[in-house]
């Protein structure tokens, strides 16, 4: 389980690298619509526990809750291809008692252009599948990894969007 260490300067954006698999392209040789979510997910999944040592699993054994996806914001701006190698970013950018957002995006492989962006509202529910609230240690965790550089309740996904296309043509993609 994740150990807070006041001294240590978390990252705050996981990144991978990934490529595009043949079975999971549409007829035109592009990545298709419903895929996307299958990379960002998968991406954060493989980072998280070499990043925050923590695995989901361990969430559920040590508060019989876990966060359960309610909403996606999606843009598709540039398709990936078939073959081809893409970044993939992932960050936590706002939570409250019971809620928490995660942003995703990809970029192709130089981190020039953006392809897509992303926008996950997952709730923190209980085994019978109701809203409760995040236990003590878990906002410790939030506290230590969210990226607290977006103003996430005074922007819409649409201004989001053109802040990373912005970010990704000033080469200034935040990690930490």
């Amino acid at each position: 389980m994740f150990e807070f260490d006041p001294s240590k300067k978390y990252q705050k954006t996981t990144k991978s690298r990934s490529v595009i698999r043949f079975q999971d392209c549409d007829p035109l040789k592009h990545l298709n619509n419903a895929k996307y979510f299958d990379y960002f997910f998968n991406a954060r999944e493989d980072k998280v526990p070499k990043l925050y040592g923590m695995q989901m699993s361990e969430i559920y054994k040590a508060f019989d809750a876990i966060w359960v996806v309610y909403n996606h914001q999606i843009a598709y701006i540039k398709s990936a291809g078939m073959g081809e190698w893409v970044k993939i970013f992932s960050r936590i950018i706002w939570y409250n008692h019971n809620t928490l957002v995660v942003e995703y995006f990809m970029t192709d492989d130089d981190e020039t252009e953006l392809k897509t962006l992303l926008w996950t509202k997952l709730r923190y529910v209980n085994e019978r599948g109701r809203s409760t609230t995040h236990p003590a240690k878990l906002v410790e965790f939030l506290s230590a990894v969210a990226f607290d550089d977006i103003d996430y309740e005074d922007i819409d996904f649409d201004m989001r969007v053109r802040q990373v296309k912005q970010e990704i043509a000033n080469s200034a993609i935040k990690i930490f």
